[in-house]
């Protein structure tokens, strides 16, 4: 089940990473030299990925795995390389070329372009969704993880950008930048919102640990969602 806000932010998503900065995202995503802002965002994401990553089994042999915006493929290969079989979709097809064409050879990697919430990709232990939400209003993220529950045995860990003060001032910063220059708004939510939201939405799921990673330009929150 989507809504419309859902459908409408992810194409503007599609169409700003394969239009506008999927050179940017593959810099960004490499070991290419970077500027100062765009440093504090490498690290951060590091930070974040480690982070998810040390959330999952460290053998993954016979477990399914839905890295649902998987961007340039970091973490998928990661998972893939601890035996996981790694279904990695995102909506923008320019990235993902990007993941196909730097991941090693024999992976079990099935690389997608599409929507995280297509049925057909069926049913997985685990997913992880690395800020690809941050550009979703709260009950729009809730009704993503809703549907992604019913076909999720283990865990679904998330990341959302938290409403602080700091971030409130980055993004204010941020809308003096003429528009063809700025990535789709990062949308705030609040964490007792979220949290609130996700018991509501699925009684029967667990909220298990979170993080919250800040640095220079990059701040999310991540927090996990036992299923099973």
């Amino acid at each position: 089940m989507t809504t419309q806000t859902y459908d409408r932010f992810r194409g503007n998503l599609e169409t700003y990473f394969d239009k506008t900065a999927s050179k940017a995202w593959e810099q960004l995503t490499s070991d290419a030299p970077v500027s100062g802002v765009r440093a504090t965002v490498r690290a951060g994401r590091t930070e974040m990925r480690d982070t998810l990553l040390s959330w999952l089994p460290a053998d993954m042999t016979g477990l399914r795995l839905l890295d649902a915006g998987c961007g340039t493929g970091a973490l998928a290969v990661e998972a893939a390389e601890r035996g996981a079989e790694v279904v990695a979709i995102d909506v923008a097809g320019s990235l993902v070329d990007i993941a196909r064409k730097r991941a090693p050879k024999g992976l079990n990697i099935d690389w997608r372009v599409g929507d995280m919430l297509d049925p057909a990709l069926g049913r997985f232990d685990h997913v992880v969704a690395m800020d690809s939400l941050i550009h979703y209003k709260a009950f729009d993220i809730v009704a993503v993880l809703r549907g992604l529950s019913d076909r999720t045995s283990g865990s679904m860990v998330f990341t959302f950008a938290p409403q602080t003060p700091l971030l409130m001032v980055a993004l204010g910063m941020g809308r003096l930048f003429p528009r063809s220059d700025r990535s789709p708004a990062i949308i705030p939510v609040r964490e007792r919102l979220i949290r609130t939201l996700i018991r509501n939405a699925m009684p029967s799921a667990r909220l298990a640990r979170d993080r919250k990673v800040s640095g220079g330009f990059y701040t999310s929150h991540a927090l996990e969602v036992l299923t099973a």
